[in-house]
Order: C-alpha cells, then sequence, then structure tokens
C-alpha cells in the first residue's frame, strides 16, 4: 500500500505540473484548469492522508484502502469527464447557432448587393 501511495503521489504532482505549464502556455483555460487543479490536489491529499483513507474504508464498508483510493479517485474524473463533455455540448450548439447567424446574414448582404 505504501508504494502504491508514492505512485499516486507522484502522479499527482505531476499533473499538478502539467495543468500549471499548460495555464502558463495558454493550453488551457483557466476555467478548465480549476477541476484538474482541484482533482490533482485531492488525488495529493488522499495520497498523503493514510488516516482518511482508512476512516473513509471503513465508513463507507470498502473491503480495501487501495481499492478506496482507486474509487475516488476514479470517481473524480467520471465528475470532471461529464463536466468538460457538457461544456463541449454546449459549445457545439453555440457553434451551430454561431454558423446560422452567419449564414442569414450573408444572404441579407447578398439579398442587398442584388437590389443595388
Amino acid at each position: 500500500m505504501h508504494s502504491l501511495l508514492q505512485i499516486t503521489t507522484v502522479l499527482s504532482i505531476c499533473l499538478l505540473l502539467m495543468v500549471f505549464i499548460s495555464v502558463r502556455r495558454a493550453h488551457i483555460r483557466v476555467e478548465y484548469s480549476i477541476t484538474w487543479f482541484m482533482a490533482s490536489l485531492v488525488m495529493l491529499l488522499l495520497s498523503r492522508a493514510r488516516p482518511l483513507l482508512d476512516y473513509a474504508t471503513r465508513h463507507f464498508g470498502i473491503p480495501d484502502t487501495p481499492l478506496t483510493l482507486f474509487l475516488t479517485i476514479g470517481s473524480i474524473f467520471v465528475i470532471m469527464f461529464f463536466r468538460l463533455s457538457t461544456i463541449i455540448s454546449s459549445l457545439r450548439d453555440d457553434n451551430i447557432a454561431l454558423a446560422q447567424r452567419v449564414a442569414i446574414l450573408e444572404y441579407h448582404i447578398h439579398t442587398l448587393r442584388e437590389r443595388e
């Protein structure tokens, strides 16, 4: 279990660094980086707080502490992916509406040029 927590710590620190570098280079927007930042902090907290994991294992009746760690981290990332999916869906709808407005404007410009 100790080596698993060390690996999770290293992975969470790598994720934190990747998020900071991506924000600095403008590869990811700040409002989306906050979600990744929070997820990596939770991973780091869980990997460094063994008593917290043991408490959650006992409290929720999960048979093994590593399972608690991976269920928690997996749940966090499923929620993040759902959030990002809703954002992408919204952006797709906005793009369709924008394309329709541009088409209407082009039609009006074309009809105004024909009248001249």
